[in-house]
């Protein structure tokens, strides 16, 4: 890439302009599966740059801008999320605090979708010669379906990129810094639901009834054991985040139990292990106990996996930008249902450092800082140059 390309760059962002669509977000958060608004706000920012198409309603509120150049090439993907959480923001400094009650940007991904529009910016004043570029503005990640839903849609049949994108910024490292990792970049998730039923009593009589205490006791127990079992390829992390027994109801005996759990593992396969040894544990303390049971699985992510050329392409795009790259030893631990995509289509996941001390994800007084936008911008912009630079070099 030419040496004054990160000028240029500098050059054609409005970066007023991004800030404030950024901040409109902010403002106006809306939770997995109702980002609608959202993704009206997004099109009518991107409509001013002339894309050769924008596709609307994939998988729910799901959009695809594209821009097709003259000439034929691979085409490349950018995608971000378009979705909220439900916590409740305590930034109340904040000009453009949240007006949603109990629903607030969280994790960042106003800032994400910034990003990828401000690609848009750059599309329109240093459009490439050759070759397709894909913004993708995706539902309903925090819950793990939404990028499954996309793929599954009609309307994504037409879309088949050569090469995928995508980031996360990362509180707790310097602001700008690329952090990336070769293979697995994030674990596999799922959301493990286990439900017992046995029969209520009088508390004065327990045992006419058949209360499942004790062996939710020894369930919850046996399943934050698993990962000193010794029994997996890699790294595997059990968290019981719910349980409930019962009513608060001092006359009664329970016959009702739940316990949730969130299993973790950087590996697909062992994540399969790690299901079935939970399934098992269940099964076992449930039957002891002449227990029925259901178990069940919600916000199931697998693994993302980055792939080898596309790893090459973002290490091209990180000198050439002259950015501060970090290589991180162990995959990060929180899961991204961006690995649908790397599943699908060779791609990367990488993080950008959002500032040493900046509040951590999911925490209230998060904020997504808006200086870490030019750099954003500025290495996505670098991969598709990259890609399809390299494709004019093979011709």
């Amino acid at each position: 890439m030419p040496s004054h390309i990160q000028h240029e760059i500098a050059q054609n962002l409005d970066l007023d302009q991004l800030t404030a669509l950024r901040k409109e977000i902010h403002q106006h958060p809306e939770l997995s599966h109702y980002e609608g608004q959202t993704a009206e706000r997004i099109k009518r920012f991107l409509t001013q740059y002339n894309p050769t198409e924008i596709i609307e309603s994939i998988g729910g509120s799901g959009m695809i801008a594209l821009w097709t150049f003259s000439e034929d090439g691979p085409a490349v993907l950018f995608r971000c999320e378009l979705d909220a959480l439900p916590i409740q923001e305590i930034n109340d400094d904040l000009l453009y605090k949240s007006v949603v009650a109990n629903v607030g940007h969280k994790c960042g991904h106003d800032g994400h979708m910034a990003s990828v529009a401000g690609l848009a910016q750059l599309l329109h004043q240093k459009p490439f010669t050759r070759g397709k570029v894909m913004l993708l503005f995706q539902p309903a990640e925090e819950t793990g379906e939404g990028a499954a839903e996309m793929l599954e849609d009609e309307k994504m049949k037409a879309i088949q990129p050569d090469y995928v994108f995508a980031y996360h910024n990362l509180p707790g490292y310097p602001l700008g810094q690329v952090l990336t990792r070769e293979n697995t970049f994030a674990p596999a998730s799922a959301g493990m639901e286990v439900f017992l039923y046995g029969a209520t009593s009088h508390a004065g009589e327990p045992e006419r009834g058949n209360s499942p205490a004790l062996p939710m006791s020894n369930i919850i127990q046996a399943i934050t054991d698993l990962p000193q079992s010794g029994r997996y390829d890699g790294f595997v992390l059990t968290t019981v985040i719910h349980a409930l027994l019962g009513e608060v109801a001092f006359g009664i005996s329970p016959g009702y139990g739940e316990v949730r759990a969130t299993l973790r593992a950087h590996l697909d396969s062992d994540m399969e292990k790690l299901k079935q040894q939970a399934e098992a544990i269940v099964k076992q303390h449930a039957t002891a106990k002449n227990l029925e049971h259901k178990i069940g699985y919600r916000e199931v992510f697998p693994a993302v996996t980055n792939h080898e050329e596309a790893m090459t392409f973002l290490n091209a795009a990180i000198e050439a930008g002259k950015l501060n790259q970090q290589t991180l030893k162990e995959p990060v631990r929180w899961s991204e249902d961006f690995a649908h995509f790397t599943n699908r289509f060779p791609g990367a996941l990488f993080c950008l450092g959002s500032g040493k001390n900046q509040p951590a994800l999911h925490n209230a007084d998060y904020d997504y800082p808006d200086e870490l936008l030019p750099d954003a911008v500025q290495l996505f912009y670098n991969i598709a140059d990259q890609i399809l630079r390299e494709e004019r070099h093979g011709s």
